[in-house]
């Protein structure tokens, strides 16, 4: 376990911090987002975690009703809508999908369940425009009297995809072929293209890209992907053996792919066709997986599942990383998997600071931290780590509209 010693004892304290930010102790309470963690481990299904996140420090307060069924097993992924109002979960052992209210509270209240067109579901991303949701999908369904796909018997995965309705809820689906092994997926801000990475030991050409269809959903792959089927492997853009996160800019310009074999992040200028090219790389504690920007984009943050630390990068004009010198490296739990950012940033809002947490898979917890938006260093808050249930995979942070009391 790597630690970095600078400052975590000496460094500003938290009142500090919050001096620095405007913050005001004799400020009233408030819920300025919500917090849900899913955890896989846990049956007869998976939970959700559910976080009240303290207006003045980012300390999270436990919900009432927290956990709340998944509504399916093995939990992987969950993602929110952009309209905060709704939350979807993926469940891999169910091969489903939970569609879930958010009320004004933050309560969760399961709507529908919806199955996927393939087997084995491993993420989820909603498009720039909220009208669609993609989920990759481990294996097809085969032919009748054909043998089934299986690690032996390596067949291509999919891309589920369900158009949205107006009330949130999920039209038909239908499937986009992958290669094998998808594991994540990342919707351009732009809303036109959609990255897919895959983990597929034949090739080191794992990152796919698709022009969307804004109207229908469809996904047309881009110039120099090529899509085979039955289990021939796909090949599309340079990644490395093992990625395990994809994640874009706001300015749709630039896309960062994690691998947790090379240990380092890969950048990729995107051109106005889609198509991304391998502009670097740089070099990550053990493991790297899950990633978030600030709420400014200035800075980067990787949870390095295997190193338990989370990194941080400043992001160069050109969308170039670079680790910063000092509180590049930040203790987290053990198996750190995602992050999420929430809050407010310092410049248009003075009141409050902007605030980072990590699920932590291995030590069943979350790492709370404080981010200063003016140099990106992060300082642990007081609580953290705040508990959770067994094998968090992943987290997300819903903004509460309008601040309220807690």
């Amino acid at each position: 376990m790597k630690w970095n010693p600078m400052g975590r004892a000496v460094k500003a304290s938290v009142l500090s911090l919050a001096m620095t930010l405007g913050l005001s102790a004799c400020s009233n309470d408030y819920t300025v987002s919500y917090l849900y963690m899913a955890t896989s481990n846990s049956l007869p299904h998976g939970l959700i975690n559910t976080y009240q996140v303290d207006y003045q420090n980012g300390h999270l307060y436990v919900m009432p009703d927290s956990p709340v069924d998944a509504g399916g097993r093995n939990t992987l992924a969950i993602v929110a809508a952009p309209n905060g109002k709704f939350l979807y979960t993926v469940n891999n052992f169910d091969s489903s999908v939970v569609e879930f209210a958010i009320g004004t509270d933050g309560k969760l209240y399961a709507e529908h369940t919806y199955n996927i067109t393939g087997s084995l579901p491993t993420a989820a991303a909603i498009d720039a425009g909220g009208k669609f949701l993609y989920v990759t999908f481990t294996y097809q369904n085969t032919s009748s009297g054909q043998p089934l796909y299986t690690p032996a018997n390596p067949g291509p995965g999919g891309v589920t995809v369900f158009p949205i309705n107006s009330d949130n809820s999920l039209g038909s689906p239908f499937t986009v072929n992958t290669g094998r092994n998808p594991v994540g997926i990342a919707t351009s801000s732009t809303g036109s293209f959609v990255y897919v990475i895959e983990q597929d030991s034949t090739t080191q050409a794992n990152l796919l890209g698709f022009a969307e269809n804004t109207t229908s959903g469809a996904l047309t792959p881009l110039p120099g992907v090529t899509i085979n089927s039955g289990n021939v492997a796909s090949t599309g853009f340079t990644s490395g053996l093992n990625p395990a996160g994809v994640l874009g800019d706001a300015a749709g310009t630039h896309l960062y792919v994690s691998d947790k074999t090379a240990n380092q992040i890969a950048t990729y200028n995107v051109g106005a066709n889609g198509v991304p090219t391998l502009a670097g790389t740089v070099a990550t504690d053990g493991g790297p997986m899950g990633m978030s920007f600030d709420l400014m984009g200035k800075y980067l943050y990787v949870a390095a599942n295997t190193g338990n630390v989370v990194n941080v990068f400043n992001v160069g004009s050109s969308g170039q990383l670079t680790r910063l010198s000092s509180g590049g490296t930040v203790q987290a739990g053990d198996g750190p998997t995602c992050v999420a950012v929430t809050g407010a940033p310092s410049n248009t809002d003075p009141h409050h600071a902007a605030y980072l947490y990590v699920s932590n898979q291995l030590s069943n917890n979350i790492t709370g931290e404080q981010l200063n938006e003016n140099d990106g260093t992060l300082v642990q808050m007081i609580g953290s780590p705040f508990g959770g249930s067994t094998l968090p995979s992943c987290v997300v942070a819903v903004q509460a509209s309008p601040i309220r009391n807690r």
